[in-house]
């Protein structure tokens, strides 16, 4: 079979549901299918879902897209996954989650990560021996959150003592499905990270340090076994492919979290070239050439998708979910005051509504930090809403100020990130479901005061990221050839009348957080 006849099975597991695609040997999507599943939310800051609920969707997914486009299974060469990060599913030695999977959200195994990071002699609450050590050999360190998969695992550890003594291997949730297809217990490069046990000092070459995973205190035999970022794990299971029509040769690939597929789907691949991306949660980031920490606001430089190459990292809670809490929590929540279904081109409406309202919302501000926040402050506490509301502003000025705050708070990002990189972004590539809004993007290039490109398909990004490193991954691409195969959609320019207004709600916004904190410590302790 000709290259042009091949074509890659992606997985893009996010938290709200799988989307399975298909895309040909130039990482063009032919179709996808997406199914929700649930996110069981607990007291105490619990989150978790089923891994049955997975893969289950994952079947579901795949067979209608199959039937749908009457694609020819056979022609699929490999198959690569992305996912949430930061989750940990908790395995038998036959691959059966002993519970349900603790998702990124969860903060239950805030006060274990917290007492791990301890020491006589603190900075920012971590014990200075113990940091110098994290940052030093894995270029960051856990947050004290209790949202990173070590944090998890400690909370299962002390909390479910039976689970995980039960416990075989502790897995991600990407490696969770490559196990699925493989029957493989292993992890990437790039997916470990959060565990923070790592040696990444050598970006091709990444071990277990066992001086971490002894200050952990967990049994080094349940971290799974470890492979290079982009590898070939081997042929995919003969129930999988028999169930699925495929080729018994199919290989699978060592499979990304999603801000790595992200950050090769935004067409962002060479150093110093940043991308925004806004979906339930957001982040700006870029690949670099060196290892570097910044302690102070929860970034760093972590393995990237791309073998050798290292991505800094950073992460704003809430983004597209803060757009979704008003569609679901005030204007159409369900109850007796409710006027109506959500109409089903909601966000082409907020768009509309928003074009209209002046930059700066008439003064009103929005705090996006809804559920905590990891970057650029680590702030389990901190709690979000608007600000500075007087009776003159309506619903529309609400829709707006909260594209405002999310891109506010993406500017603080923008700020550490250009103090680690030490250089300026001329430009910055957009995607997530956010980058489908014109008026998103403009606000964007207003508030960087930087030229914003709004990608194609920007919902596709992660999914088009995983495609692309499936064919680096099989030889049949270069990474020369990535950045030429993602487009732009529209390219924003600043508007020079909106910079100095955006300018003073930046420094405002950073106020209200620094005022506001040790009252929302004392109300959320």
């Amino acid at each position: 079979m000709s290259a042009e006849g091949k074509l890659i099975l992606t997985i893009d597991l996010g938290t709200s549901g799988p989307k399975v695609a298909l895309f040909d040997a130039q990482a063009k999507c032919l179709g996808f299918e997406f199914e929700d599943v649930p996110v069981l939310l607990y007291d105490h800051g619990g989150a978790e879902q089923r891994p049955a609920d997975w893969t289950n969707a994952i079947t579901s997914c795949y067979k209608k897209l199959i039937a749908r486009t009457g694609i020819d299974p056979k022609r699929v060469v490999g198959i690569n996954c992305t996912s949430q990060w930061s989750g940990t599913v908790a395995l038998d030695k036959e691959g059966k989650p002993l519970m349900d999977s603790i998702i990124w959200m969860d903060t239950r195994g805030a006060k274990e990560v917290n007492k791990l990071a301890h020491g006589p002699i603190r900075v920012e609450g971590y014990g200075v021996g113990k940091l110098l050590k994290w940052i030093r050999i894995t270029g960051g360190g856990p947050t004290k959150s209790g949202k990173d998969s070590i944090a998890h695992i400690l909370y299962i550890k002390n909390k479910l003592p039976k689970i995980y003594e039960q416990t075989y291997k502790f897995l991600e949730p990407k490696d969770y499905l490559n196990l699925w297809l493989t029957g493989r217990f292993t992890a990437s490069y790039d997916s470990i990270t959060l565990y923070w046990v790592t040696d990444n000092r050598d970006i091709n070459n990444i071990t277990y340090n066992d001086d971490l995973v002894k200050l952990t205190g967990v049994d080094k035999s349940k971290f799974p076994d470890l492979v290079p970022t982009n590898s070939i794990l081997g042929n995919v299971k003969k129930e999988i492919a028999n169930e699925f029509g495929l080729s018994p040769d199919v290989q699978v690939i060592s499979g990304t979290p999603d801000v790595q597929s992200a950050a090769i789907g935004s067409g962002a691949v060479k150093d110093y070239e940043g991308h925004f991306y806004v979906g339930t949660s957001s982040w700006l980031v870029c690949h670099v050439p060196f290892k570097k920490t910044d302690i102070f606001h929860n970034m760093g430089t972590i393995p990237s998708g791309l073998p050798g190459r290292y991505l800094i990292a950073n992460e704003q809670e809430s983004a597209g979910a803060c757009l979704n809490f008003i569609k679901n929590n005030l204007l159409y929540h369900t109850d007796d005051l409710n006027t109506g279904a959500v109409p089903k081109d909601f966000y082409k409406l907020v768009d509309k509504v928003v074009e209209k309202v002046p930059a700066g919302a008439n003064g009103l501000y929005f705090l996006p930090w809804l559920y905590g926040e990891r970057s650029p402050v680590d702030d389990h506490s901190v709690r979000g809403g608007f600000y500075n509301m007087s009776l003159q502003h309506n619903r529309t000025h609400l829709l707006r100020s909260v594209l405002e705050g999310v891109t506010l708070n993406a500017n603080w990002l923008l700020f550490y990130v250009e103090k680690i990189t030490a250089k300026k972004f001329e430009s910055i590539n957009f995607i997530g479901g956010g980058a489908n809004s014109a008026i998103w993007s403009q606000i964007a290039a207003d508030v960087f005061n930087r030229q914003v490109r709004q990608m194609k398909d920007p919902l596709m990004s992660n999914s088009r990221g995983t495609a692309l490193l499936a064919l680096l991954a099989l030889k049949m691409m270069t990474v020369d050839d990535v950045s030429k195969a993602v487009e732009a959609n529209s390219v924003f320019e600043p508007n020079p009348k909106n910079r100095a207004l955006y300018d003073e709600m930046f420094g405002r916004f950073v106020e209200i957080y620094t005022k506001n904190k040790p009252i929302w410590t004392k109300m959320n302790k």
